[in-house]
């Protein structure tokens, strides 16, 4: 039971005068969140069993492929439930969860590109250092720091939402559920809950960014110091995956941001399709990205497929 709020459902909404063609559009939707799955949970797979990919730079890629995972998995039910069957309500407990874990785990993945931003800093600028730093004991310490960063930050503007009145229409305007969404159907005063998720974004996405930006201006000035080209092609082709990966993820961001502050006068139509961009692209390309610019793991899905066809 969620003390002092309304017991009626919210209404999740689709693509708003499309109605009629919702099963058409599950059919990429469904395309896109199975090769999430699929790309994600290879990676995963390939991570675990294959040792020489046991390092700390594929470690955090493990945990940016499990993050992504997870968000997969908490807008997936929703979003398809509505496409394939119109099921709209759901639950305020529910709605309150799923806002929760698709925050949160913003956060936890800008944490994570942040971390490999840094393994990469030390991996060319103090490659001596490099093993004494990125020990089993600190990879758990800066794993820890990230989850916690991003699932303590959101409890003070979720939690709010349990106990708020909800008098106003319980229509959401996605088909899944989002801090912003919930909290302007509130008849309570939500001054907090506007302006903490400012500060918090400030706090995290644009001081992650800045840092990632700082850490490769340093290690560029670092690569232009070596002497052999072909040396300096080696060090930044390291840091190719990760940095596709980063303009990926904070250009959806930004675009994202830019449409809810600027946009009022778009169509609801764009809202809504950039919020599925922000939600769905980042978790796809990632995968991919990897794949196709990072030899190790090229290796690793040739000797997956090998084994697989002797057998």
């Amino acid at each position: 039971m969620w003390p002092n709020t309304s017991e009626a459902p919210f209404l999740l909404t689709g693509f708003p005068g499309l109605e009629a063609a919702h099963h058409w559009i599950s059919i990429p939707f469904f395309a896109v969140y199975i090769s999430v799955l699929l790309g994600n949970g290879t990676l995963l797979y390939l991570i675990k069993a294959d040792r020489s990919l046991h390092e700390p730079m594929y470690y955090f890629l493990a945990m940016l492929a499990a993050t992504d995972l997870t968000v997969t998995l908490t807008t997936m039910p929703t979003v398809m439930g509505l496409l394939w069957y119109n099921h709209r309500e759901i639950s305020p407990g529910a709605c309150f969860l799923q806002a929760y874990f698709i925050h949160s785990l913003s956060i936890v993945e800008s944490g994570i590109l942040l971390a490999m931003a840094y393994d990469r800093f030390i991996a060319i600028c103090t490659p001596l250092r490099y093993n004494s730093i990125f020990t089993n004991n600190q990879m758990m310490k800066i794993g820890l720091g990230v989850l916690m960063r991003g699932f303590l930050s959101l409890l003070p503007p979720i939690l709010p939402l349990c106990w708020f009145p909800y008098c106003h229409s319980h229509v959401l305007s996605h088909a899944f559920c989002l801090h912003q969404d919930v909290m302007k159907l509130a008849c309570a005063d939500i001054t907090f809950n506007r302006v903490y998720p400012i500060i918090l974004v400030a706090l995290t996405f644009f001081l992650d960014a800045l840092m990632i930006f700082v850490s490769y201006i340093l290690i560029l000035k670092t690569v232009v110091g070596i002497a052999s080209g072909e040396e300096q092609g080696k060090a930044l082709n390291t840091c190719v995956s990760h940095i596709i990966c980063v303009l990926v993820f904070y250009i959806t961001v930004i675009g994202l941001t830019f449409i809810h502050r600027f946009g009022t006068h778009a169509p609801h139509v764009v809202h809504v399709t950039m919020s599925y961009v922000y939600f769905l692209f980042p978790p796809f390309m990632n995968p991919l990205i990897y794949s196709i610019k990072t030899k190790q793991i090229q290796r690793s899905i040739v000797c997956l497929f090998s084994v697989h066809s002797r057998a």
